[in-house]
């Protein structure tokens, strides 16, 4: 199966890659490490067991139950965040809080405690979880929710899928009129005007994000706050997604593509209010099939980070440096996290502001970049979304994420990953 990240950047394989379909069964005797891979669209290493066996869960993608009354549903972990929308939305719910991919499993989600454009009114994704079963080395089951064992739900959400399997999923989803969100856009040309569309936008909207062309001499982008519309009898999904047949031999991303793209999309005719479908809103690079192969053969680095609002200097130094560099990234989103507290031990979000940037790997210029924003970073008191990385320190890790002792103590003796071996080992 040749299991990858979705950055596709250089890894050894896994040692013996086993399909993972009954949530009953006990887990396999191996003489290796153990690691639940979902979907692969974590971008870095927290997905892999280079030379080791990984347990490939997207067969264990069973609906259970759902309670029509409260929207409270019970699926298997393999289960995508598609599947659900697909299946729900028609009937009037959706997912209380969404990445920009549809196309990750639930045990993913909460493996990762992703996040969305309304961090601000809902918090990351394990706010909404119920309840989980949890599968353990042992062969012990146990179901962990905020209430039952809460400290191994602590460690789960956001644990990087260090503490075992997680077999099934009860989730609350949210009342919705329909498919459609109402958009509004507004163009804005430096870090002050940013800031103070959001405020505002956060106080009047759901939800809200803004793209950032990272190379202008003066940071400007584009605003986006949404909401969810009315009913309107429109369909969810128009026509089929395009696709990148084949990776090509270099980056197709580099200065010249970047400048041209983001001159482009700025200044791009841009309606002030509009209507969409959701999917067009929320996963916008969902509908351009296997993306990330136009990064080339050598893949490419997500750099997520978040800052304390205070340290607003850092994001200007950030963008500065990044400028400088002329390693600019077209997929460059801005957006704020409120202050609603995350649930798991190592859930990225706090309150500040986040970027994430999608770098082409140029080696060890990249990586040289890459040490200088850390810089920035960690005096800053900020600190990377491992979900995305492949490369931060052990150190920079432990500083960032203080509760990593007490994390510790709840991960299963028999999983590990690439990521763990790297940061904690």
């Amino acid at each position: 199966m040749a299991l990858q990240a979705w950055g596709q950047l250089p890894a050894a394989p896994a040692a013996q890659e086993l399909r993972w379909a009954d949530r009953d069964a006990d887990l396999p005797e191996t003489g290796s490490s153990l690691l639940a891979y979902g979907n692969g669209r974590s971008y870095g290493d927290v997905c892999l067991n280079s030379g080791a066996t990984l347990l490939h869960t997207r067969s264990m993608d069973r609906f259970i139950d759902f309670d029509e009354a409260s929207g409270t549903l019970i699926c298997e972990a393999g289960v995508l965040l598609a599947d659900i929308l697909a299946l729900f939305v028609p009937r009037g719910w959706f997912l209380p809080v969404t990445p920009g991919t549809r196309f990750v499993t639930l045990g993913g989600a909460i493996a990762n405690d992703v996040h969305g454009k309304n961090h601000h009114a809902a918090g990351s994704f394990g706010r909404h979880i119920r309840r989980f079963e949890l599968l353990r080395s042992d062969g012990e089951r146990r179901v962990c929710s905020p209430a039952e064992n809460p400290e191994l739900f602590a460690a789960t959400v956001g644990g990087l899928g260090l503490t075992g399997l997680i077999t099934w999923v009860e989730i609350s989803l949210k009342p919705v009129a329909g498919p459609m969100i109402s958009v509004e856009n507004t163009r804005f040309n430096g870090l002050d005007e940013f800031f103070a569309i959001n405020a505002a936008a956060e106080a009047a909207h759901e939800y809200t994000v803004a793209w950032i062309d990272c190379l202008a001499a003066k940071p400007r982008g584009i605003f986006v706050a949404g909401d969810h519309a009315t009913a309107d009898g429109r369909c969810a999904e128009t026509g089929k997604p395009l696709g990148i047949p084949f990776t090509p031999p270099l980056s197709l991303i580099n200065g010249v593509s970047l400048r041209a793209f983001n001159q482009a999309y700025y200044h791009r005719p841009l309606a002030a209010e509009t209507k969409m479908s959701y999917a067009p809103f929320f996963h916008p690079l969902d509908g351009v099939l296997h993306w990330n192969r136009i990064y080339g053969k050598q893949g490419f680095y997500q750099y997520q980070f978040v800052l304390p609002f205070a340290a607003r200097a850092a994001l200007d130094d950030i963008l500065r440096s990044i400028a400088s560099s002329g390693q600019g990234s077209f997929l460059a989103v801005l957006k704020t996290f409120g202050n609603l507290p995350s649930p798991g031990l190592l859930s990225f979000p706090m309150p500040g502001v986040s970027l994430a940037l999608d770098f082409p790997n140029r080696g060890a210029v990249t990586r040289a970049l890459f040490d200088r924003l850390d810089a920035i970073v960690v005096a800053a008191g900020g600190r990377l979304y491992a979900a995305k990385d492949a490369r931060m320190s052990g150190e920079f890790f432990r500083r960032s994420y203080p509760q990593i002792d007490a994390f510790m103590r709840f991960v299963d003796p028999r999983f590990s990953s690439d990521f763990a071996r790297r940061v904690f080992m």
